[in-house]
């Protein structure tokens, strides 16, 4: 867009304000506000900026509904409410940005025959006219407050999903009207309608969430200091402050009625406190759901053995957990003990008895929980992360002693998780640990969250690497560097990273891009997307 000389800039300016003036007139005319309250808004206007309408509505002169009655009854078209509209993606995106930023318009559906066109001037018939030559069909116009078009046209700039979730923008007003540093409950409610993966609270920085692997900070001053340690002492429990005065690091989950579940971990940067909050589902995902193969509750079902799922921070293990004990607790009558660090997804006691344990308030330690653990008559025994030699040495005893024991472990691949069990052990020992290992190993998974391809979200793409007789040899004869070498190209019991990530990008599900970042050879997976299917 060819940008207007300041001359012009100016005068465009001026034409705005008597028009905002003008509309203040009119509300008084229809006797919506009185002169009083119209001078008070057009001061706090001069003080604070931002747009009439939602001054009116933040000082509380008039009503949203009011608002709209007016509007639709000054243009004689329908008014809207989009905090109350969710659209997606592919009507947002009927209409390039620019025009939509151009002309403060807004497609909120698409019939095929008719597209419903959001405006903050409906009377504005070149904009109208060139849409409907843009699209190739009929505009329906509607007339929506200028400030909520702002609001949506601002979250589209930063936010690449493309989606309007209307609760969600009205939560972002709520927040940025809540002076420096928003109430807490207002920023939790807004991460959740967001669907963001983790809100970072930091001092010197605004509200940050993750979305996705992208980082969106919120339109709201810096947070201070005293700031997070407010926000840190609002969200652990009572005894929390003094775990965390020793630690220096704290883990913990929290429930807000109304909201949903976090799990939280608060810990200390450069002498301040820094927060990284992650909402937890109330529903465990399916399989399907999660893009897992139907095949992995085969294992899950498995009476004895060891299942293990490794993978970077944040790229949805322990939801992968989740999935598999929800599987054994909806199919097997058993006992489920679990140690989790903390507890993300609580589970209701189904066909089968699940305790769930959290380290910090129920065991000191992953070692204190799994000392005594055969004594609570555990059939399957979860652990959050194994972290430890000891750790890893009561998991492997249960696993070779008639109990399911499934875990979560911070390795690049399949593979690696093997040989980094075994080196937390002093050298004389490794050969029996070898040993233990290759007898009780089930299966072993690594998978990564890649961004979805012209979608918000990301999708799982998965390593696979099943304990048949010939790994088992591999494992116990200290080869287990020669399995990616040998196996590569993929089998029943070995598929790579590389193949996983290739199969989503033949099928349209991620960018080649995207797929590139996160495969284990980069010239493999290219040899892979280029063959095509097959």
């Amino acid at each position: 867009m060819v940008k207007q000389p300041d001359g012009r800039r100016q005068e465009r300016g001026q034409d705005d304000r008597r028009k905002k003036r003008r509309i203040g007139e009119q509300l008084i005319e229809e006797g919506i506000i009185s002169a009083n309250q119209l001078q008070e808004v057009l001061k706090r206007q001069s003080q604070v900026g931002g747009h009439l309408g939602s001054l009116l509505i933040e000082m509380g002169f008039v009503e949203i509904d009011d608002l709209l009655e007016y509007l639709s009854s000054k243009f004689q078209v329908p008014a809207v409410n989009l905090f109350e509209k969710r659209v997606e993606p592919d009507v947002v995106g009927l209409i390039p940005m620019d025009k939509l930023t151009e002309y403060n318009i807004l497609p909120l559906a698409d019939d095929g025959q008719v597209v419903t066109l959001a405006m903050t001037n409906p009377q504005d018939f070149s904009a109208i006219n060139e849409v409907e030559f843009l699209l190739g069909r009929k505009v329906k116009p509607v007339v929506v407050p200028a400030f909520m078009m702002q609001v949506a046209l601002d979250h589209l700039r930063s936010d690449p999903s493309g989606r309007i979730e209307g609760e969600a923008l009205a939560e972002l007003v709520a927040i940025e009207k809540g002076a420096d540093s928003p109430r807490l409950v207002s920023l939790l409610s807004y991460l959740v309608k967001s669907k963001a993966n983790d809100m970072l609270i930091c001092a010197g920085a605004p509200p940050s969430l993750k979305m996705g692997n992208k980082l969106k900070r919120l339109a709201l001053p810096a947070l201070s200091p005293e700031d997070c340690e407010r926000y840190a002492h609002e969200l652990m429990p009572r005894q929390g402050w003094g775990i965390f005065s020793r630690q220096m690091d704290y883990g913990f989950s929290a429930v807000y009625k109304g909201i949903g579940r976090f799990r939280i971990t608060v810990y200390r940067q450069r002498g301040s406190v820094s927060i990284a909050i992650r909402p937890i589902l109330d529903n465990v995902p399916s399989l399907e759901q999660l893009n897992l193969p139907a095949w992995l509750a085969d294992y899950a079902l498995r009476p004895t053995g060891l299942i293990l799922v490794c993978g970077p921070a944040g790229h949805g293990k322990s939801t992968t957990l989740a999935a598999m004990v929800d599987i054994i607790n909806s199919r097997r009558g058993c006992n489920i003990i679990t140690l989790e660090d903390p507890v993300e997804y609580l589970h209701k006691h189904k066909k089968s008895n699940i305790c769930q344990r959290e380290i910090g308030s129920d065991a000191p330690t992953f070692v204190d929980g799994l000392r005594n653990i055969f004594r609570q008559a555990p059939d399957v025994i979860v652990i959050g992360e194994m972290r430890d030699r000891e750790t890893c040495r009561i998991a492997l005893q249960a696993a070779g002693s008639g109990h399911l024991v499934l875990s979560t472990a911070h390795a690049d691949s399949a593979t690696s998780v093997i040989e980094r069990i075994i080196n937390m052990f002093e050298p004389h020992q490794q050969a029996l640990i070898r040993t233990m290992l290759s007898e009780c190993l089930l299966l072993s998974l690594s998978q990564r969250l890649v961004p979805r391809k012209n979608e918000p979200g990301r999708i799982l793409a998965l390593e696979k690497l099943v304990n048949s007789h010939r790994l088992r040899k591999f494992i116990r004869e200290g080869r287990t560097h020669q399995i990616r070498a040998q196996l590569q190209t993929g089998s029943e019991d070995f598929t790579s990273i590389d193949i996983g990530l290739a199969n989503l990008c033949r099928r349209g599900r991620i960018d080649f891009e995207d797929g590139l970042l996160f495969a284990a050879d980069e010239g493999f997976y290219r040899e892979l997307v280029e063959a095509g299917p097959g």
